[in-house]
């Protein structure tokens, strides 16, 4: 890793099939760094975020995540580099026929755990650090929209990542449960992961203001400001 950088892209083009969708990308993300990621329907914020995951190749120009080179990516390197990130999306994707212990516990033994004392204290660890201890026997659907993106946020904190990258996360929920919900993730920030909101939620940005990086016209923005 380079110094505290977690993200650091220099200039990629970034494709969809063939279509340039972001040129020129120059980004970087510390540790512990808290930001927004803003942009209309279609400009890339989305692209942008699978390049950092994975999902998308990078062609041109070098990147790294989480320690991975990301322009040398191969396939079998792709669930290490996702370990290291924890990704939040606007539906829940809860497993709605588990508990939402068997949920976390599920990921767990699908990236690796195996000890079932390590698993049960990793469970109510994420649980208790995004308030929802007394849950663990529910199952998703006895639980609020609000509280299900706290199980969903409790997930991607399972395998310690060093960045949460989340896409919409209060997208389908009132605004003052998405305060809660920015409040915990900027707690997780401050105890050193790094944390990317994509959002169109502006006033929640003005109630909660950070850094901005703004994806328009096929460039992306480092230090945006919102009108």
């Amino acid at each position: 890793m380079i110094g505290n950088s977690i993200i650091k892209l220099n200039n990629v083009d970034i494709f969809q099939q063939k279509h340039l969708v972001l040129s020129h990308v120059n980004l970087h993300i510390d540790k512990g760094d808290f930001v927004w990621l803003i942009g209309q329907t279609g400009s890339g914020k989305s692209s942008l975020l699978k390049v950092i995951y994975g999902d998308l190749p990078v062609r041109s120009g070098t990147g790294h995540a989480c320690g991975y080179e990301l322009d040398r990516l191969v396939d079998k390197d792709i669930p290490f580099l996702r370990r290291k990130l924890g990704i939040v999306f606007q539906d829940f994707q809860l497993l709605t026929d588990r508990t939402i212990e068997q949920n976390l516990q599920f990921v767990m033994r699908a990236t690796g755990w195996t000890d079932p004392k390590l698993i049960a204290e990793r469970t109510l660890d994420v649980l208790e650090k995004v308030g929802l201890r007394s849950k663990l026997k529910k199952m998703p659907h006895e639980i609020s929209g609000g509280e299900q993106q706290r199980v969903v946020i409790a997930r991607a904190l399972l395998n310690d990542p060093e960045i949460i990258l989340a896409d919409e996360p209060t997208g389908n929920l009132d605004p003052d449960t998405s305060e809660e919900i920015v409040l915990l993730l900027k707690q997780i920030s401050q105890s050193g992961t790094a944390v990317v909101v994509a959002t169109h939620d502006y006033h929640i940005i003005r109630t909660f203001p950070s850094r901005i990086i703004k994806c328009e016209n096929g460039k992306v923005l480092e230090d945006a400001q919102i009108a």
